[in-house]
């Protein structure tokens, strides 16, 4: 299979992926990112030469996300809809949404290889964004404050080189 059929099949997952845990989390569905984030990580661990690498990788970025939300979560940052876990801890279908961010690290993100400070902007920027849209399509109770965006483009803007550096 070659680089351009790859990185398309990666977008189309990621991004069914992303809405189908936000739009579950907001229709009361908070199942629905982990039963449709297994097939996308076996369609994606399928697709690499390094699996080893890419599941380290992954069970890394969950780790993180997961004590990266719990952390913005505890502090009042912002405040997603629960479920299985109590708060302040990440729910599972957002610890679905690092796990997604990073399957896309080693493909269609892998032109911010080797780029730190572009990783850092595009993390500052994107995750935000990301947690700003989600709560807007209802996965979230309130909407983050501008100190929360803040918050989360500072966290953001450190954690994706890190995750960029950890891909390689």
């Amino acid at each position: 299979m070659n680089d351009l059929t790859r990185t398309v099949i990666n977008v189309v997952l990621f991004q069914a992926s992303w809405f189908a845990a936000v739009l579950g989390a907001a229709r009361g569905m908070l199942w629905l990112g982990p039963v449709v984030m297994i097939p996308t990580l076996v369609i994606h661990l399928a697709l690499q030469e390094n699996r080893r690498g890419e599941v380290k990788l992954l069970l890394v970025a969950g780790l993180l996300g997961f004590l990266f939300d719990t952390m913005f979560v505890a502090g009042g940052v912002f405040t997603p809809l629960q479920h299985l876990f109590p708060r302040p801890f990440s729910p599972p279908w957002m610890i679905c949404l690092w796990l997604n961010f990073a399957a896309t690290l080693n493909v269609s993100m892998a032109w911010l290889r080797g780029r730190y400070l572009l990783a850092g902007a595009f993390g500052a920027v994107g995750g935000p964004l990301a947690y700003y849209s989600g709560a807007k399509l209802g996965a979230m109770v309130a909407l983050p404050t501008t100190s929360g965006i803040l918050l989360l483009a500072i966290g953001w803007g450190l954690m994706t080189p890190l995750l960029v550096w950890l891909a390689k």
